[in-house]
């Protein structure tokens, strides 16, 4: 078999992330025998066209409950929306077994939301600009 070809891009493949999301649920399922991963996505939609306003975008796998994507609009934040939002998507972990939450954020995003909604720091990174970090946090859903 000749050697693959290897390429970098920064255009969306979705046959690529089949396969490579494919080929690792088997491998998972065949060294723990679960292969529970799933999407989740909790939105806000605007009351009279239904049109997405923000949300959360995650996945649920293996007991742990990914926060991967979390944005509302500057209207939509400080009324308890954001709180609704990720006790939807946290009750939804534990619905489908979910023992921990977990998510990254930037340091002038919301750290001090998540640690106020009982997320502990694991640790943080440095990033751009100078002086940014990224800070990973945890949560016990128990």
């Amino acid at each position: 078999m000749k050697p693959p070809v290897l390429t970098v891009d920064d255009a969306r493949d979705p046959a690529a992330e089949q396969v490579i999301a494919e080929g690792l649920r088997r491998y998972n399922r065949e060294q723990c025998g679960i292969s529970d991963g799933r999407a989740l996505n909790v939105v806000a939609r605007d009351a009279e066209t239904n049109a997405p306003l923000g949300g959360i975008t995650g996945h649920t796998s293996l007991g742990v409950l990914f926060i991967d994507l979390f944005f509302l609009p500057e209207e939509l934040r400080r009324g308890g929306v954001g709180s609704r939002l990720l006790q939807l998507a946290e009750d939804e972990g534990r619905r489908r077994g979910c023992a921990m939450s977990f998510l990254y954020t930037i340091s002038f995003q919301a750290p001090g939301f998540y640690e106020r909604h009982g997320y502990r720091v694991l640790g943080t990174i440095p990033c751009n600009p100078p002086g940014t970090s990224r800070i990973f946090l945890t949560k016990a859903l128990g």
